[in-house]
């Protein structure tokens, strides 16, 4: 038996949506099979774009094209790739009851050649589905204090409708950075559902997704959501710009979800309670998440017969041009790619603190990023970076995150720890890490910590049981 609640199948003007904690129609999990060679339905001539188009009066952050061979995949140094039906200890079935098995095969996400990625669910000959789920290796998006983040993608979502849809189930999301290595903290730590699209109807959805459930300030599990058709051409016939917004510079904030530049929906700061809304706004930031699933619990109530059906036809990819973060005012200017260590006192445990800003350290190297800057590395059993006069204020902060790589070797791996103001002080917090894929493989992992306020010497410590390198640190923050 499930441990989470079944949700009631929601109406389509509010829908049930994909955070991974909430198992709403369990589907039957089957065995991964070999993908077998479906002929990929032909798109319509549509105009595409090769480069992230220049916004005026904004900030680029981050951004993907997809420029790259056709069949190759997206870059790993931009996507990290979920595997499987859920995430390592998380809830079946991604917690949305979808029944395809995502993998990293070309033949369900590539690049197309011609400056877009394609995601395709596709079925082998014993009924079996698979498609795609990639989510940005960065996890610390996030409107700087006064100011506005803005997350957009130019996307074509699948070109299939009517019958033949059922249970396609586009979506272009972002998720709070807490969720990694947790699984189990939704919603209280924010879901931005900047497009999502069940069945081939012709119409968006953007919901917002907080508090607990079921029920809650955000009326969970069905979230704060709004829909509308697509201007123009249909959301399946042709590309649309789907924006989110989170606007800091305003009082209350606020949330805002455009297409094609026209605005449908908002959530304001006074709507929501103040404990609500910081513990979703007062981590360190949110990853993005494209993914095509197939079947589950909103395109089985939108339809109100469970999907995929017999009638669905495989193969029609989400086909999206490109995917920008920006950001305006306040403090917007990217930080420098190797920044001195600041004046003790002067370091903000809410800003992104870059680990090789170190103050002292025994152990530890300096190398190029791939992620841009320089990251500390060759850390082993014993080592330890001081970070001086780091200033928690006096809401006390209960989070640690810090983004990290591993190449260590199988049945090599250790601890990040945080202690204040003395090496021999007991940890506050801590996290394990073992082989990501790489010394440049990188992910970002939360931790609680002990409430902390006040200015503070911040040890990082790395503790192992074997005497090998296990980890590099890019950068650390903490939150509320």
């Amino acid at each position: 038996m499930s441990p989470h609640p079944i949700a009631p199948a929601p109406p389509p003007s509010a829908p049930r949506t994909r955070p991974p904690v909430l198992g709403a129609i369990t589907a039957a999990a089957t065995v991964l099979a070999l993908a077998v060679a479906i002929a990929v339905v032909a798109l319509p001539s549509v105009a595409v774009r090769a480069a992230v188009p220049p916004v005026p009066g904004w900030t680029l952050q981050w951004s993907d094209d997809f420029t790259g061979p056709g069949g190759s995949l997206p870059s790993s140094t931009n996507w990290i790739f979920d595997i499987g039906h859920s995430y390592p200890g998380g809830p079946a079935n991604w917690g949305t009851g979808e029944i395809a098995a995502h993998t990293n095969d070309p033949a369900n996400v590539s690049l197309d050649g011609a400056g877009n990625l394609r995601i395709t669910p596709r079925r082998d000959g014993a009924g079996n589905w698979t498609s795609a789920r990639i989510e940005t290796q960065r996890a610390n998006f996030k409107a700087p204090e006064g100011g506005v983040l803005r997350i957009e993608g130019r996307i074509q979502m699948p070109n299939v409708t009517g019958d033949a849809a059922l249970g396609y189930w586009p979506a272009f999301w972002a998720l709070g950075s807490p969720y990694r290595g947790n699984y189990w903290n939704w919603p209280g730590i924010g879901e931005f559902d900047i497009m999502e699209n069940v069945n081939g109807i012709n119409s968006v959805w953007g919901v917002l997704h907080c508090g607990v459930a079921p029920g809650g300030p955000c009326n969970e599990f069905n979230g704060l959501g709004a829909n509308r058709p697509c201007p123009g051409a249909s959301c399946q016939s042709a590309f649309h710009t789907y924006r989110f917004e989170w606007d800091r510079s305003v009082s209350p904030n606020q949330l805002r979800w455009y297409v094609d530049g026209q605005q449908f929906h908002s959530v304001s700061q006074n709507q929501l309670p103040a404990g609500t809304w910081d513990q979703m706004t007062g981590h360190a930031g949110y990853f993005i998440i494209l993914n095509v699933a197939v079947g589950g619990a909103f395109p089985d109530g939108v339809s109100g017969v469970r999907t995929p059906t017999g009638a669905t036809v495989p193969g029609r990819p989400m086909v999206v041009d490109y995917v920008g973060v920006w950001t305006r005012g306040g403090d917007s200017t990217p930080p420098p790619t190797d920044p001195p260590p600041p004046p003790p006192g002067d370091r903000d445990a809410y800003s992104t603190i870059q680990a090789e800003s170190f103050n002292e350290q025994s152990g530890v190297g300096t190398e190029a990023c791939s992620e841009g800057g320089q990251n500390i590395g060759w850390i082993a059993n014993g080592d330890w970076a001081l970070y001086r006069g780091v200033n928690f204020g006096s809401n006390p902060a209960r989070q640690f995150v810090a983004r990290v790589a591993s190449g260590a070797g199988g049945g090599i791996s250790g601890l990040v720890e945080v202690r204040l103001d003395s090496r021999s002080s007991a940890p506050i917090g801590s996290f394990a890490i073992a082989n990501t894929g790489g010394w440049q493989s990188w992910r970002t992992v939360p931790a609680n910590i002990d409430a902390v306020t006040g200015t503070h010497d911040v040890y990082l410590t790395f503790t192992s049981g074997q005497p090998a390198d296990y980890v590099n640190v890019n950068w650390f923050t903490f939150g509320h």
